[in-house]
């Protein structure tokens, strides 16, 4: 399903509960209650600005009693999107976003990654996995990168633990033009990052993937990722203490010109390596 398409088939979603609400007589702030989320979230599930997740779709149709109507419809769309269930929401809201700032402790955050990079990622994760679908996975991670070179694309913000570029992902070839490609994005000032080096020591968040999420007409989020699973939190207080953990990551981390001096000096040791092999 083309991305308007997608939109246009959320768009029917939030018509259809408007009119199951209406139909109800309950107001949003109403609804909200009873679905344990506030009423101005509602108004942006009715207007697709927002798009819930399973078990608020679920909570909704026991709330409205629409006989699982919206379940339905979420798992559709979900299915529809070229990424794993718990990621597909977290990648509509990267398009809308204004602002993203990503903490990667061991990988290469997946907007920055080159089709190489994310290739031997896929390929580590999945080792039995057939040719077709692998290739869909890269794909879909590809397809993501393309928002870094739009023109309206959103500030983007990342700091990389020292780790994310030692660990030779996909052999030295592949880390060289990784981090060869990072290196371009930072010059052409699509991107900000920075290095947290190995030097810095314990710190916030350790080992814990992070990415911080700002919208024009949304309240910000924040999305943290385990092993084949994630959260998406946008409880205030929480994407609050979130931020000021990042805060913290970025101020500890190099500069944004000594990280591109580092950032090209490890390409460089991975050079000679990836030509003798």
């Amino acid at each position: 399903m083309a991305n308007g398409s997608r939109q246009a088939a959320w768009e029917f979603f939030g018509t259809e509960l408007k009119r199951r609400r209406e139909d109800a007589g309950i107001t949003q702030v109403e609804l909200g209650a009873r679905v344990f989320v506030s009423g101005g979230y509602i108004g942006q599930f009715e207007q697709a600005i927002r798009k819930p997740q399973l078990d608020v779709a679920q909570r909704i149709d026991d709330a409205l009693q629409t006989d699982g109507i919206f379940e339905r419809l979420w798992k559709k769309l979900i299915k529809d999107q070229p990424y794993t269930e718990y990621f597909a929401h977290v990648a509509e809201l990267e398009r809308l976003a204004t602002g993203i700032c990503e903490y990667a402790p061991t990988v290469v955050p997946g907007l920055l990654q080159t089709r190489a990079y994310a290739q031997a990622l896929f390929l580590a994760g999945n080792p039995l996995a057939t040719h077709e679908y692998v290739e869909e996975l890269v794909k879909g991670r590809v397809d993501r990168t393309r928002l870094l070179k739009d023109a309206t694309r959103p500030l983007y913000w990342a700091v990389l633990h020292e780790t994310a570029m030692r660990i030779p992902v996909g052999g030295p070839a592949v880390m060289a033009g990784e981090l060869d490609h990072i290196a371009a994005l930072m010059r052409e000032r699509k991107v900000m990052v920075q290095v947290l080096p190995f030097a810095t020591g314990a710190h916030p968040s350790m080992g814990k993937q992070m990415k911080l999420m700002e919208f024009e007409d949304a309240p910000p989020t924040v999305y943290t990722e385990g092993v084949f699973s994630g959260t998406l939190l946008d409880e205030p207080v929480l994407v609050k203490r979130s931020r000021a953990s990042y805060d913290h990551i970025r101020a500890a981390a190099l500069s944004p010109e000594a990280s591109l001096d580092l950032i090209e000096s490890v390409a460089e040791d991975y050079r000679p390596c990836a030509k003798s092999t």
